[in-house]
């Protein structure tokens, strides 16, 4: 998994409080990706409460796509019909 940007913890203010915690957010690529060369495939991720969804192929150059979690879900069930 490719590591991608540092999150603060909700917890921390802007108050100059250095008592805080980052974690860094990673892409996960989907199940049904396979290591075939098949390139039709995305990558999700938990951001902020909701979700971000690129295309795989195109990694860091892919445009991001956010999506509260209600269209995330939606997302999931129509490519599970497919």
């Amino acid at each position: 998994m490719q590591a991608t940007s540092w999150r603060k913890s909700s917890r921390s203010s802007d108050t100059g409080n250095q008592n805080c915690v980052e974690c860094r957010q990673t892409w996960r690529k989907s199940s049904r990706s396979s290591n075939t060369g098949d390139q039709n495939c995305v990558e999700a991720r938990a951001f902020e409460g909701q979700y971000q969804v690129r295309d795989s192929k195109l990694g860091e150059d892919s445009p991001v796509f956010d999506l509260p979690t209600a269209e995330f879900t939606g997302l999931l069930r129509a490519a599970a019909r497919a």
